[in-house]
């Protein structure tokens, strides 16, 4: 008996007959209750709250988004591609056959791509065709389209191969129009509180009337702090913020045409992905005119190859990209195939917009293993379409960009046996579609990836996986958007949404179902789904497993072969019935070289040109700082050997020609440069650490030796090899040495830069010549012994040449500086950047380079740059001072109250470490004149310059003095100039004149009047 029934029977046990009763009765009550709570407790499962209805899901056929509360919901990707993906791709006639020939074909076609330029546009803004015939095109220079309605066609993905020659970095083909659009601009400001994710309208404040504008419009979205500060990307750990993200740095730029003004409400031609929030400093949008941009160009049915030093397997002194596009607008790149690159087989940079790649396959890349390398498919641009690609061995083999505004997206593609993940890599990329999309043996990734790249932080925002398989899927939610997965077979990781992971899901291709419902008509032709003949079951019929045991023979159905087969489903025209031949147009000649100018050489004690001095500013390089985007680039100096993958201009990789017209511009001389303190900016950090992959970030300040290809740096790419040189580095320089020659500058050219082996022990820690970095056994100590596990000694140890490995080290390399510069007569030679280094030293120098003299008959133009002991040492010993042309007053000079401000060299202590312990004071427009003169007087034959304290601010006093490559206001008189070639200076009469004379003529200037004048 229950006990709540025993309780029963001892309450009514008075009356027998009666409590037996009311026993009874209680007993059949309870039971009635006890079965209702039992039927109740059962009924309980099917009461339980209505699951959350998904984001999206699929039902009757159709796509049924739910939004979030705030009117955010799933992007539409389909506008990504060519025309929005509303249009096909043209078939667009040939208008020009290039024949097969050997040597450089780099002019034959160019010539060939700029005669279709001149055509006029048909209707559709088409030109035609260049065909290039079966057969194997050389090119050494690079391919540029850049006019509208030009197409670059091969006879077939393996019938026409375009092979890039050379050991430049260039580009192999660029697609490429004249960026028209500003960043700076302002306009009318969004008044929305909030415009949602997949908006497609918002209201602004004040009417406009389209015909007024454009109509193509930039809505910039500004990063604010408080933005910044609620993603936590202002801070990525350790307490310190130099990584993180600062206000106005991570703006996005949303590039739309306006379909529709009402009143104050505009509507756009394509959504946007990530919210305009009033609470972050909403938004503005301005008009722009996009008349500089390539429209309806391509690229296509063709093969690209790269050259490479096939005994290093990590060569980099070949081809990095094959394609870029770049301020370019409903273009193409479509049945190619890629072999050998370093970089990207098609980059879409940050100026582009609705492209789309397709059909293509990216085999065997050659570089080294790690950042800014191998990033196969990639864009920083928006509406980009990668569809049907295929890559092997690469790093981020399909990634979006630094803020690629998308949407874009990337569907049915595939990466095999990758080093690195793919997904977004580079900072707040939104609105990304990976779509059927496999990584075969590595991972897929949207999420925080904090330092990384220089401070990416969160990379990816309102971006979605569908149907992908990778060894591991990371989709993590950033504060303020989402990020969604769909259909996922991985390892997982992240708090973003996810559903029915582990299964494949209908449609079996979102990107395509979107597009169907937008268009409301049969997209087959255009979606090309690899076809799967068989479905899953559990627990077939006989009859079916028998046949699926059948398939089971057969491999699967694989995406590069579907892909190989492209040209049969989608043939691409060869017909070149009303074509002409480049030879029957003509093949533009080559541009006719500059004529040098006249010699820079020593004549009178004077450096000079046909008769009149060389003058003006100096301009000295970058040596580590930098970044690759927002106030880094505005506040770049011009660099020779800075390299930016895939990106050319200021800051980036520069445009030798755009240096010099800015130098011609700015009334600068001369350039001084001397090689990157470190190579990798993450060791801009100060640390001395192991780095634990080849993660490099950009931009890149090359150093003058080639990397090995074998065992593993400090800076997790491969060893250096001393004896090999970096081509890209030497033939920068020798580019601008060419130029000089022409245009009258000079080039001044550190052999060495002494901060790599003194000061900070980051300095060293990735210096090629420290024995962990490089295959030659240079025999520095290893570990380093760095001094209180800070700082570096080692200029003793590096300038100590009985070492007998490092002694030849070291005259090969001197010999390479010479070598290099063998055929120019604009370069100055100095020993190195901050060189305050021994005697013995500076002999061993000047020996290499008289030895060198005597074997080539060649006398290069050699300066003294050295502290003045040494100076002074090497000057008073005549074998060693016959090699010295120029005398440059660099690390000494006379203070104003004339006592001398010298360290001794030799003592293991950096310029600036000396002036710690000595403290120098400022020198004046009197002691520099005194020490230019002293060393004029003693030594007439040679040059003197002035580098010395506020050199600039001196330039006059150096001039009058007898001095070299002086600073004058630039509008000083040229008559005055060629007069002072043959003057010297002479004593005034006056206290407050300096004289320059010839006996005949002479300049004179006042330093109370300040006035410079020939007389």
């Amino acid at each position: 008996m229950s006990a709540f029934n025993q309780h029963d029977c001892r309450t009514f046990k008075t009356d027998k007959t009666v409590g037996k009763v009311i026993h009874k009765r209680v007993y059949n009550q309870f039971s009635f209750l006890l079965t209702l709570l039992i039927l109740f407790q059962q009924a309980l499962p099917a009461q339980k709250p209505a699951k959350p209805v998904p984001p999206l899901y699929y039902e009757k056929g159709r796509l049924i988004y739910t939004a979030e509360t705030n009117g955010d919901r799933i992007p539409d990707f389909s506008y990504c591609g060519y025309k929005a993906s509303e249009e096909p791709i043209p078939f667009v006639p040939v208008k020009v056959v290039v024949p097969v020939t050997k040597g450089d074909a780099t002019l034959r076609i160019q010539s060939a791509l700029d005669y279709v330029a001149s055509l006029p546009e048909n209707g559709k803004g088409i030109r035609g065709a260049v065909l290039l015939q079966k057969g194997n095109y050389e090119v050494n220079g690079q391919l540029r389209i850049n006019a509208s309605g030009v197409v670059l066609r091969g006879s077939g993905i393996n019938q026409t191969t375009i092979t890039g020659t050379g050991t430049g970095r260039l580009a192999l083909i660029k697609i490429i129009g004249k960026n028209t659009v500003s960043k700076d601009m302002t306009g009318l400001k969004i008044s929305d509180a909030y415009v949602p994710v997949n908006a497609f309208s918002f209201q602004v404040e004040g009417r406009l009337d389209i015909k007024e504008h454009s109509g193509h419009i930039i809505i910039r979205r500004p990063s604010t702090n408080k933005w910044i500060s609620d993603l936590g990307t202002d801070h990525f750990g350790g307490g310190l913020t130099a990584l993180g993200w600062k206000p106005g740095d991570q703006d996005l730029f949303i590039d739309r045409v306006i379909t529709k003004i009402d009143g104050n409400r505009i509507t756009i031609d394509a959504p946007i992905t990530t919210a305009i929030d009033s609470a972050y400093g909403g938004a503005g949008i301005y008009f722009y005119n996009p008349e500089g941009r390539v429209k309806n160009s391509g690229v296509e049915n063709l093969t690209c190859v790269s050259v490479y030093d096939k005994a290093n397997p990590k060569d980099e002194d070949h081809r990095w990209n094959a394609i870029n596009v770049e301020n370019a607008e409903d273009c193409w790149v479509r049945q190619i195939s890629f072999r050998n690159f370093a970089g990207s087989v098609v980059s879409v940079l940050e100026t582009s917009k609705r492209i789309t790649v397709e059909d293509c396959i990216s085999l065997n890349p050659v570089s080294e293993i790690g950042g800014q390398r191998r990033y196969t498919f990639f864009t920083s641009g928006q509406q980009t379409l990668f569809q049907r690609c295929y890559a092997e061995n690469g790093y981020h083999d399909f990634g979006t960009g630094y803020c690629a505004p998308g949407p874009n997206a990337f569907v049915q593609c595939e990466s095999v046996l990758p080093y690195s993940f793919s997904g977004a890599i580079d900072s707040w990329a939104t609105g990304v579609l990976f779509d059927v999309v496999n990584v075969d043996g590595n991972a897929l990734r949207f999420g925080n990836r904090g330092q990384d790249n220089n401070g990416t932080g969160w990379a990816a925002a309102n971006s979605v996986f569908w149907n992908c398989t990778a060894a591991r899927i990371d989709c993590y939610k950033p504060p303020t958007a989402q990020n969604w997965a769909f259909g996922s077979w991985s390892q997982f990781a992240g708090d973003g949404y996810w559903n029915e992971s582990n299964n494949s899901i209908n449609p079996r291709s979102l990107f395509y179902a979107q597009l169907y419902e937008r268009l409301n008509r049969n997209i087959n032709e255009q979606a090309q789904l690899l076809p799967l003949s068989t479905e899953a079951s559990s627990s077939p019929p006989v009859e079916v497993a028998l046949a699926l045991t059948k398939e089971a023979i057969k491999p699967r159905p694989a995406l590069r072969a579907w892909i190989e087969q492209a040209g049969s489903r989608n043939k691409i025209n060869i017909d070149i019935a009303d074509s002409k031949t480049i030879d029957a147009i003509g093949v533009k000649k080559a541009p006719a070289l500059l004529a040098k100018a006249p010699e820079l050489k020593v004549l009178n004690g004077l450096l000079q040109r046909g008769g009149k001095l060389v003058t003006g500013k100096r301009h000295n390089i970058q040596w580590w700082s930098g970044g690759v985007q927002g106030k880094d680039l505005q506040q770049a100096k011009a660099h020779l050997t800075r390299f930016v993958p895939g990106r050319a201009g200021k800051g980036l990789t520069d445009n030798i020609d755009e240096v010099v017209r800015e130098m011609l511009s700015t009334n600068t001389i001369a350039l001084e440069h001397n090689y990157g303190l470190w190579y990798d900016r993450r060791r801009d950090d100060h640390q001395r650490v192991r780095r634990m992959d080849g993660e490099v970030w950009p931009p890149f300040y090359e150093l003058p030796f080639a990397r090995s290809g074998k065992e593993t740096a400090w800076d997790g790419l491969s060893k250096y090899d001393l004896t090999k040189y970096n081509l890209f580095y030497w033939s920068r320089l020798k580019q601008f040495a060419d130029m000089a020659d022409q245009q009258e500058l000079v080039l001044v050219h550190q052999n060495y830069f002494q901060h790599n082996i003194i000061e900070a022990g980051a300095h060293y820690a990735d210096f090629p010549w420290r024995t962990a970095n490089n295959i030659n056994n240079t025999g520095f100590n290893e570990p380093v012994n760095y001094a209180g596990d800070k700082r570096i000694f080692y200029a003793e140890q590096f300038y100590d040449i009985s070492n007998p490995v490092r002694r030849e080290l070291h005259k090969k390399f001197i010999r390479q500086c010479l070598n290099n510069f063998k055929d120019n007569n604009s370069v100055i030679q100095l020993i190195g950047e901050e060189f305050t280094g021994p005697l013995h030293f500076v002999k061993f120098w000047l020996d290499v380079i008289r030895d060198w003299e005597k074997e080539t008959g060649k006398h290069p133009l050699i300066g003294l740059s050295v502290t003045k002991d040494v100076q002074d040492s090497i000057l008073q010993l005549p074998a060693y001072a016959a090699i010295v042309d120029i005398i440059d007053i660099r690390y000494w000079h006379y203070q104003a109250d004339g006592s001398v401000y010298a360290p001794m060299g030799g003592q293991s202590l950096a310029p600036r470490q000396h002036a710690r312990l000595l403290k120098p004071r400022k020198t004046s427009f009197e002691q520099v004149y005194r020490a230019v003169k002293e060393y004029r007087d003693k030594y007439p034959g040679k040059a003197v310059i002035y580098s010395g304290d506020s050199y600039p601010e001196f330039g006059i006093a150096a001039f009058m003095a007898g001095g070299s490559m002086v600073q004058l206001p630039a509008a000083t008189d040229p008559e005055l100039l060629k007069a002072a070639a043959t003057m010297k200076p002479v004593k005034s009469a006056k206290a407050d004149e300096y004289l320059l004379s010839d006996g005949k003529r002479t300049i004179v200037y006042n330093t109370v009047t300040r006035k410079l004048e020939l007389r």
